[in-house]
């Protein structure tokens, strides 16, 4: 939504002047001289306050109007990781089985508290919760493959075995010793915002933009239906999603080759294959869908397992708008809905 409180404002124009990167993804700025919206830290020549609207968000900016600046990016740019988080990440990933404390950040030149603070902000946990979630995630696979609680217990870093246990079940709802589910969430930047992809063994089950409304419901549903929890960890399908999401954005990809793991009704799933079906770059209406997929009645119940849709992009049910072409609800905003259909229909010729 635009922001109206002047003093507000007044201060994240002064930001804007002084490139403040504290600021990126706090705001986002349209300029009405030139149509296009910024970040704090953008390079291009400032605007006279005059001529600036303030945004808390880009979905808000993008649905007044605004194309993205080409300068800052601030689409791709807003909530992707500093470099500073970058490093942190890279020292977990180097040591996924060592306990990165604040003492050893600092020793690479990282302020703990700052760390802190980001992780809180776009995870919703600190580091620490984070690199524990990694630990758990690297021994339950191990331990998947047959090897015994005590040595993966103290090969991750725990002086005792039921520090382990404790910490393995209070993440995963199980004993080491039963070895249970877990739903893995990963999050990722894209040109339209962040995206959390979630995955079990079998394949991804969610694939959402991290501001989709009912995103919560979602994750509740989701632990419900696999009774399984969720944490933060990566797998071959969370990776691979992140690199086909890239494909489809750099216009190279039309098709997933993702493996999905995706509860629902048969008359749910009927309706899910119906959305893979539409070709790239072509829409539909819910009277066709319904009778693609022989319920020619079904008209509501086809809506409402399209809005059921919890694999955004690769379950493309950014393609079906009303009969008169106009731009129907979609989970991530109809402006993100608007970009992919006109991202569609540049790459498909």
């Amino acid at each position: 939504m635009e922001v109206t409180d002047n003093t507000l404002c007044d201060i994240w124009y002064q930001a804007l002047l002084e490139r403040a990167s504290d600021y990126t993804g706090v705001f986002f700025v349209g300029v009405k001289t030139t149509g296009v919206f910024c970040l704090s830290v953008c390079r291009a020549r400032k605007p006279k306050r005059e001529n600036v609207l303030f945004y808390r968000d880009m979905k808000s900016a993008l649905a007044a109007g605004y194309r993205p600046c080409k300068v800052c990016r601030p689409t791709e740019n807003a909530h992707s990781a500093p470099e500073y988080i970058e490093q942190a990440l890279q020292l977990v990933r180097h040591q996924p089985k060592i306990r990165i404390t604040d003492a050893y950040l600092r020793t690479h030149g990282l302020s703990p508290e700052r760390v802190r603070r980001w992780f809180l902000q776009n995870h919703g946990i600190t580091f620490q919760a984070f690199q524990r979630m990694q630990r758990v995630n690297v021994a339950m696979q191990e331990l998947k493959v047959g090897r015994s609680a005590t040595d993966v217990a103290f090969d991750s870093g725990y002086e005792s075995l039921s520090g382990f246990g404790y910490t393995y079940k209070r993440m995963t709802g199980a004993a080491p010793t039963s070895v249970s589910d877990v739903i893995l969430i990963h999050r990722f930047t894209t040109p339209l915002g962040p995206m959390f992809a979630c995955a079990t063994e079998r394949g991804i089950c969610l694939l959402e933009f991290t501001d989709r409304r009912m995103l919560e419901t979602e994750f509740r549903d989701l632990q419900r239906l696999f009774r399984a929890r969720i944490m933060s960890g990566e797998n071959s399908h969370t990776r691979q999603a992140e690199q086909e999401v890239g494909e489809y954005f750099q216009g190279t990809r039309q098709q997933f080759d993702l493996q999905l793991d995706t509860p629902g009704s048969d008359f749910q799933q009927s309706v899910w294959r119906g959305l893979r079906d539409i070709p790239y770059g072509q829409t539909t209406h819910y009277q066709a869908l319904s009778e693609q997929i022989n319920r020619p009645t079904a008209v509501r119940a086809v809506a409402s397992a399209n809005g059921a849709n919890r694999v955004a992009i690769v379950i493309p049910c950014h393609r079906v708008v009303g009969k008169d072409g106009s731009m129907t609800g979609y989970g991530g905003g109809t402006a993100r809905k608007e970009w992919l259909l006109k991202h569609e229909s540049q790459h498909s010729g």
